[in-house]
């Protein structure tokens, strides 16, 4: 989906698109995509529970954040990015805003790569992300299996591990908890 050349790409071009596509402006263009396959929002499900339960119920874990499925973030950029899963620390984010966005940056973002979101994601929503002091990010890939964890080195990214199959995890900001990887992958 695409615009006239030149027009930069605005919040209401998002209203115009199906049901069945999100929508993002991604460095001024509209990026449309379908709803996720059902193996990647198995992952994407399966990782929010994960997490969800003890960083944001506090079940299990230290609590003290956020935890939101596709929550649409609108940076100062312009951009308007909707990312699979974000956290919010609670200390810097009290309260979740009266709007139906978020202004304020996660302190992390999951995408789940997808063949038709995987190039968007890396080369073109990583660097936003960066730019606009996201933490942490990581990339899970239900074809591949692999979750990569990265974290914001001065506006650059660092890989700190990639981990596969089922393997254990415990990363950044999550570290406080262990889980199996293969819980994120639908068989």
């Amino acid at each position: 989906m695409g615009l006239p050349a030149g027009k930069p790409a605005s919040y209401e071009d998002l209203f115009d698109l199906p049901e069945n596509m999100v929508g993002e402006i991604v460095n001024g263009r509209l990026v449309a995509h379908p709803r996720p396959a059902p193996k990647h929002a198995w992952a994407y499900s399966q990782l929010g529970r994960k997490v969800g339960s003890p960083f944001d119920d506090g079940l299990g874990g230290p609590g003290g954040w956020w935890i939101l499925d596709e929550p649409e973030l609108h940076l100062a950029s312009g951009d308007i990015l909707v990312p699979d899963l974000a956290g919010w620390r609670r200390e810097r984010m009290p309260r979740l805003p009266e709007t139906a966005w978020f202004e304020l940056a996660p302190d992390w973002v999951c995408e789940i790569l997808s063949p038709s979101t995987a190039k968007v994601d890396r080369v073109e929503k990583l660097p936003i992300y960066a730019r606009h002091e996201v933490r942490h990010a990581w990339l899970v890939d239900p074809d591949l299996r692999t979750l990569e964890v990265l974290e914001n080195r001065d506006g650059h990214w660092l890989l700190l591990t990639a981990l596969e199959n089922d393997a254990a995890v415990s990363q950044p900001p999550f570290d406080a908890i262990s889980f199996p990887l293969g819980g994120l992958w639908a068989d």
